[in-house]
């Protein structure tokens, strides 16, 4: 972009005009430099990708899904209800003090957030090591937000297609009624949006953080459960949402594992996070002397162009 001409004096306005350019222009040449660092990875996905595991074929994840949502329907929805009613009131209350944690909306703003305004930062001028720090940041982050985003669309069009009656609807039409489109909310059981949204969240801190996998998977249960205990909805809603949410998370995960970014796949197909535990806390270690104003975020006394993250900084 062409500069405009300086003058001797130049009056506020000005300065901000320029100073916003020049913000413009960084997030231009960032997002720019994401999208190149995207296309090169496609590279190196192989011309005949390892096959999937068993169990995360789509058609494995299918027959899960109507076989636990099968038996769920049968077994576990039709007295669920009743059950609950029995229950006094304190555990109602309490479920529904976790509950809310579901919503995506506070995921999504926080990474979607977090990823703009980091477009908008002098990566070159980074140290060597915060700069790794963040471009790790940024990738897990719009890891998280864009299987949250899909599961969450997903959900979203499976539940106002398919139209069950939330368990409050039991007494007058039962707990396997179907309105197809019925486009009313009091139809929108199936399956259970909070818990794909925390299923998504879950199973993605899991392969993030697989050492607090299982304290992870733990946490994603009972919020998740909790959806059940506030009467929202049956337990087959649940286990559809939470089939949904992982699947998406571990699609996402292995779509990012094959070029190499934020993953990697071991050689039984497995996925792990591509940066390690010792780096991992050596670079928790200097975000933390940044925040405390023991290390400085910019080299000192350096100045370079404007540029995202680097291929080997992925």
């Amino acid at each position: 972009m062409t500069s405009l001409p300086t003058s001797g004096h130049e009056t506020a306005p000005e300065g901000q005009t320029r100073g916003l350019r020049r913000l413009f222009d960084r997030v231009r040449a960032n997002a720019l430099n994401l999208r190149q660092l995207v296309r090169g990875r496609a590279r190196r996905v192989a011309a005949e990708p390892a096959p999937l595991p068993p169990g995360h074929r789509p058609q494995d994840v299918l027959a899960i899904l109507l076989l636990t949502v099968g038996i769920a329907v049968i077994i576990l929805d039709i007295p669920t209800y009743p059950w609950l009613r029995s229950l006094p009131p304190e555990y109602r209350n309490a479920f529904a003090a976790i509950t809310d944690i579901g919503k995506g909306h506070w995921i999504l703003w926080t990474t979607g957030i977090f990823c703009l305004a980091s477009l908008a930062l002098d990566w070159p001028r980074m140290t060597w090591r915060i700069r790794m720090v963040m471009t790790t940041i940024w990738t897990y982050c719009a890891y998280i937000f864009a299987v949250v985003s899909a599961s969450g669309i997903i959900v979203l069009v499976l539940k106002w297609s398919l139209g069950r009656a939330r368990p409050k609807l039991y007494e007058e039409v039962g707990p396997v009624h179907f309105d197809f489109f019925a486009l009313n909310g009091a139809y929108t059981s199936f399956p259970s949006g909070h818990s794909t949204t925390i299923a998504a969240l879950a199973a993605s801190l899991a392969l993030i953080f697989p050492s607090y996998r299982w304290l992870i998977i733990v946490c994603g249960f009972w919020i998740a459960f909790s959806r059940i205990m506030v009467g929202a909805h049956y337990p087959s809603d649940v286990i559809a949402g939470t089939l949904l949410g992982v699947s998406v998370a571990v699609v996402g995960a292995r779509w990012m594992a094959h070029r190499r970014i934020g993953f990697v796949l071991s050689e039984a197909g497995a996925l792990r996070p591509q940066i390690g535990g010792a780096t991992a806390r050596r670079s928790v270690v200097a975000l933390w002397h940044v925040l405390t104003g023991k290390r400085s975020f910019y080299k000192t006394g350096t100045e370079h162009g404007t540029a995202g993250p680097s291929a080997q900084d992925t």
